[in-house]
């Protein structure tokens, strides 16, 4: 029973071990939803430059054409014979230069928008280069804390190994069966006066006296875990 102890000692360590390896890696989701974001505020700062250059080129394109038809028009003010025809084609000729000078205005305009938005597109690159220069050092130390607890799972597992032939077989087969169907948990539990040390029910006086006295190997009832006498046998600190 001792042996078998020292045995349940490192597979509940095992278990603690191999669920923290489990959680560990789950620590990286936060990181990624704020890589994910700072990815998301660097595209919106870059799309607010590409979209004023676009709009820019777009009035730089508009002023050409319509240049390209003020000229038009100045050329057929010099074949028109009636005064109204001409007056028509002048009207169309201010409209025109109207709406280059709109152009015009609103591409300074865009200048200004984008000399601020690049200012603030190189404040966001070294903001975030150094926000996720953090998170990478975030996720180093996870990747340190899960290789840690890697390492020491197998060094308990090789305990373990060089433990199992020092226990009966008979009570390892027991144990194993136990700790199938209970999964977590410890499989051997002390008896507490007259109660099963796992579910806290009662124990009948006779198996209470046979697990006392260490004659004979008894299950509890009523959880199936196997019971001993912590008088007599210590868990392993």
């Amino acid at each position: 029973m001792e042996k078998l102890l020292e045995l349940q000692k490192l597979d509940l360590q095992v278990e603690a071990l191999s669920d923290r390896e489990r959680m560990i890696p789950q620590q990286k989701n936060k990181y990624q939803i704020q890589r994910e974001r700072l990815a998301a505020e660097l595209k919106d700062s870059e799309q607010r430059c590409k979209n004023l250059q676009l709009e820019q080129r777009q009035c730089e394109h508009d002023i050409e054409q319509r240049q390209a038809q003020t000229r038009k028009y100045d050329g057929q003010l010099l074949s028109i014979k009636k005064n109204e025809e001409y007056q028509a084609l002048l009207h169309e000729i201010e409209l025109e230069k109207k709406q280059i000078a709109l152009k015009e205005e609103r591409i300074i305009g865009i200048m200004l928008e984008l000399d601020d938005a690049k200012a603030h597109l190189e404040e966001d690159r070294k903001r975030i280069a150094v926000e996720l220069k953090q998170i990478e050092s975030e996720c180093d130390e996870i990747d340190k804390e899960y290789q840690e607890a890697v390492e020491q799972r197998e060094a308990l597992e090789a305990q373990r190994g060089a433990l199992l032939p020092e226990v009966s077989q008979e009570l390892r087969s027991k144990y194993d069966r136990i700790r199938k169907a209970k999964k977590k948990g410890p499989a051997v539990v002390p008896l507490s006066d007259e109660y099963c040390g796992g579910c806290h029910m009662k124990v009948l006086p006779q198996v209470v006296n046979e697990i006392l006295a260490a004659s004979k190997t008894h299950a509890c009832s009523h959880c199936g875990r196997l019971l001993y006498n912590p008088e007599k046998f210590t868990v392993p600190v």
